[in-house]
């Protein structure tokens, strides 16, 4: 016979044994779920780190260094934001600075 398992039961969360003590805190569904999000956010963090240095925006390198969100600000920074053009006085002022 094959069983049916839950969520909870996939995950190990909140599980209760017969004498009423929760097991299987972390479960191995849990942990896996944790790795994969660990590895999906240093990939779009990478990237965005990368497109901020070659485009010379420091308070974007920062901001993306410091916030973690699991890659949802860095996947907008990747296809939004570091399309939008900046202001003519910050090209003119990235322009000289790569003259040097």
């Amino acid at each position: 016979m094959v069983a049916e398992i839950g969520m909870k039961e996939l995950l190990g969360i909140g599980i209760t044994g017969t004498s009423g003590v929760v097991i299987g805190t972390i479960g191995t569904g849990l942990l896996v779920l944790f790795v994969v999000a660990l590895i999906w956010s240093f990939i779009w963090k990478g990237i965005a780190l990368w497109k901020s240095a070659r485009k010379s925006q420091t308070i974007w390198f920062i901001i993306l260094l410091i916030v973690n969100t699991v890659g949802i600000l860095e996947i907008l920074y990747i296809f939004i934001f570091s399309k939008m053009k900046s202001s003519p006085v910050k090209q003119a002022a990235v322009k000289k600075k790569k003259r040097r």
